[in-house]
């Protein structure tokens, strides 16, 4: 009985340290625009307090900038975020349902084309985005297929994947992180019933299947997989 009310307490003590953070779009695009999504993304995050943060699926480093703040507010210098991306359209992602670069709204399209004369997707403009946290940042350019199974994971406690939408690439991604699931760690997916790549979904489930893990969908949205 104890150590459930132990659980229940940490729980509702996260929950209440994340209650004063915002989801900041800083001026760029972020998957997480929708109302609330991001501000619960975050508080789903700090119930579980990562010191090191991994990110598969960067973009314009929007959710990094606030992952790294909600960490910064929990342990001060003591996180580390490691964002993983293409930064850019190649070769390697044409055939990905890449989130539109194009600013609808005019004055975005004149500070980032006039003014920064700057690509907010390249790996120079998530840097500096990133500038305030750069002791605690590192940034991975390159293809998720091939650099995850080059890492050590074993430090790794929280990932949250929003990279490549392929069948193939969930499913690897999600087998070279396995270790962090292995040492008690979390792995968030995004998109989980993104109709138009049902791929997302058939590799996380079979994933679960075979490795017996625990599933959550949140949001509707996040599948949450642990041990």
């Amino acid at each position: 009985m104890l150590p459930s009310i132990l659980r229940h307490l940490h729980k509702v003590l996260g929950q209440k340290h994340s209650v004063k953070l915002k989801y900041k779009k800083y001026f760029r695009k972020t998957s997480l625009k929708q109302k609330g999504i991001g501000k619960f993304f975050l508080e789903e995050v700090a119930l579980k307090k990562p010191k090191v943060f991994l990110e598969v699926g960067v973009f314009h480093g929007v959710t990094a900038r606030n992952i790294c703040e909600l960490l910064y507010s929990i342990h001060k210098n003591d996180f580390k975020y490691i964002g993983l991306d293409l930064f850019g359209v190649s070769n390697e992602n044409q055939h990905e349902k890449i989130p539109n670069t194009n600013f609808s709204n005019p004055f975005k399209k004149f500070y980032f084309n006039v003014i920064k004369r700057q690509d907010p997707y390249s790996i120079k403009a998530v840097k500096e985005l990133l500038t305030k946290f750069k002791d605690n940042v590192h940034l991975i350019q390159g293809n998720s297929n091939n650099v995850l199974q080059k890492m050590d994971m074993s430090k790794i406690d929280y990932v949250f994947l929003d990279g490549g939408h392929h069948y193939e690439t969930v499913k690897n991604d999600l087998k070279n992180c396995n270790a962090v699931l292995e040492n008690n760690g979390t792995i968030l997916c995004d998109d989980y019933d993104l109709s138009y790549a049902p791929g997302i979904k058939k590799a996380i489930d079979e994933f679960i299947e075979i490795n017996q893990y625990k599933l959550e969908i949140l949001a509707s949205r996040f599948a949450k997989l642990e041990k």
